[in-house]
């Protein structure tokens, strides 16, 4: 019930009072660790780490100056994919960071990067992979990159990345059903 009091705080306080930041920019927002955010370990439990970020990517639209246009263009925001590294615990009632940005885009979807950080260092590394979604359809990724006016070239991808995103690529051929044009193929047991 915290995060939707803190989602409700987001949108009446902070949108209205954060900083402005480019679209390649690093947003920080920073939370506390609070008892019913942390499990039997007495540390922030995993499942609060998404939640933590879906609040700072918000964050990160309003610091960038885009979340009104994107609410009004009726664009949502859709996780496809996520991956998380944690290094160390974050403890009840401990302040921390959550730093967010944008790391690069490809044909079809956008990359960010979210970091956990402290006083006591780094405690989690995660990549989102997304796409804008409107009326049930994508937003290309040139329309989002037009309606914000940017007109530079992609940022190079960091290499973590771009090795994520060819596991992704492999876990869809691996696991999706050949469409109904493709032949099954049969392999002998050997």
């Amino acid at each position: 019930m915290n995060l939707y009091f803190r989602l409700v705080w987001l949108f009446l306080w902070r949108v209205r009072h954060c900083n402005k930041i480019d679209f390649l920019g690093t947003s920080k927002i920073t939370y506390r660790a609070l008892p019913s955010d942390c499990d039997i370990n007495f540390h922030l439990t995993n499942s609060r780490y998404p939640a933590f970020m879906d609040l700072a990517r918000t964050y990160m639209m309003a610091e960038m100056g885009f979340l009104k246009r994107f609410i009004k263009l009726g664009w949502m925001p859709i996780v496809n994919a996520a991956e998380f590294t944690y290094i160390r615990d974050i403890k009840p009632f401990a302040k921390f960071d959550i730093e967010t940005k944008l790391v690069g885009w490809d044909e079809k979807y956008f990359y960010i990067e979210q970091r956990f950080v402290s006083e006591r260092g780094l405690h989690c590394i995660a990549h989102v992979r997304g796409v804008f979604v409107c009326k049930r359809k994508q937003v290309p990724i040139p329309t989002m990159l037009a309606e914000v006016g940017f007109e530079q070239a992609a940022p190079e991808m960091p290499a973590e990345v771009i090795k994520w995103k060819a596991f992704l690529q492999l876990k869809k051929e691996q696991n999706l059903p050949p469409s109904a044009n493709e032949p099954i193929a049969f392999k002998s047991a050997s």
